[in-house]
């Protein structure tokens, strides 16, 4: 008889998986803190590797290199902002109650998480793999601002939203506009995103709205 009981085993192994997950997400969010202090050039691996107090071999570990990390870090970014943002969005009855809760609860995830936003800009603007290609996959937000141009072309046909603009065009100028926040957040940590969140809210309900719709949007 095995003097280890495969329940043993099996204790252990989910302990050495714990640990290893936990020890993943110090390096990611190491990573994050770094890229959104020093910028995308200067978050080497080493300098990564001293903010989480630990050697470059550890990281060496966990992550098959740089490119493997920075993808988990936009993962992590991405997840935490899904998670954030829908819970704040259900349960809206009107296109415009939709969208103003989208675009507020975007900008609100920026201001909660400015190291996260600011890190992943850095990631979107600068990183590369070593072929050259963009590191940064951009599928993620594009069927993003996909969803947000269905979103406006449905409440167009219900005659919410006014017939008279492109949907595709006005939802890549949404995403535009929320995209530029993250660059503004790195220039100036004070920046009022509340304020930003409001402003911008309103501006592309103005757009938007059809004003010969009766109104059921509150604070509108």
């Amino acid at each position: 008889m095995s003097a280890h009981p495969a329940g043993s085993d099996q204790a252990g192994q989910a302990r050495r998986s714990f640990i290893e997950e936990a020890r993943r997400a110090q390096i990611v969010g190491c990573a994050i803190d770094t890229i959104a202090e020093l910028g995308y050039a200067q978050a080497s691996l080493a300098q990564i590797a001293h903010r989480a107090g630990i050697s470059k071999g550890v990281i060496g570990y966990h992550f098959a290199g740089k490119d493997e990390l920075l993808a988990e870090v936009v993962s992590e970014v991405l997840s935490r902002a899904e998670a954030y943002m829908r819970p704040r969005m259900g349960g809206h009855s009107t296109g415009r109650e939709t969208l103003q809760a989208y675009i507020e609860s975007n900008l609100r995830f920026m201001s909660e998480y400015r190291g996260h936003v600011i890190a992943i800009a850095e990631i979107a603007r600068n990183g590369r793999r070593a072929d050259g290609r963009l590191s940064f996959d951009r599928a993620t937000l594009d069927a993003i601002t996909a969803w947000l141009a269905q979103l406006l072309a449905d409440h167009q046909e219900t005659r919410e939203f006014r017939a008279d603009f492109d949907p595709q065009v006005m939802a890549g100028a949404i995403r535009a506009t929320i995209d530029a926040v993250p660059r503004a957040l790195a220039r100036d940590p004070s920046l009022d995103v509340e304020h930003h969140a409001h402003e911008l809210a309103t501006l592309f309900d103005l757009a938007t709205r059809n004003p010969k719709a009766r109104s059921r949007t509150r604070g509108r």
